[in-house]
């Protein structure tokens, strides 16, 4: 079993930042794709971004892209999502997510194990 926990949302002005951190515990942490995803109100959870076991390779959703950045510290367990530039529509949940794989992968039932979330807030 692997255990994720976020941290780091809150309330944000818009054109503001925010890091996310989730740590992981239970399983080897480096073995692991890892991504974050989000949900607002009333639709659908959706892909923001994934790194690889090795941080050497990452993915983002079209909607962050060049505004949001993924990372990943293997010695401390450790993913992290800084977002730069947060407008109103980055309003959601922000779930951290795992799997195996040797693949990138952007849909959510790849992902067996996911956090409880954390809210993020953007004030226009």
């Amino acid at each position: 079993q692997v255990q994720l926990v976020e941290s780091g949302g809150g309330l944000v002005q818009a054109g503001g930042s925010l890091r996310l951190s989730c740590a992981a515990s239970g399983r080897t942490f480096s073995w692991f794709f890892m991504g974050w995803f989000r949900q607002a109100p009333g639709k659908e959870r959706d892909f923001v971004a994934t790194i690889s076991w090795s941080g050497g390779s990452t993915y983002y959703a079209d909607s962050v892209k060049g505004r949001f950045t993924i990372s990943r510290d293997n010695a401390k367990n450790t993913v992290y999502l800084q977002m730069n530039g947060l407008k109103p529509d980055d309003t959601a949940v922000y779930y951290c997510a795992a799997r195996f794989g040797k693949v990138t992968s952007t849909t959510n039932s790849d992902y067996p194990y996911w956090g409880q979330g954390t809210q993020v807030t953007v004030s226009s």
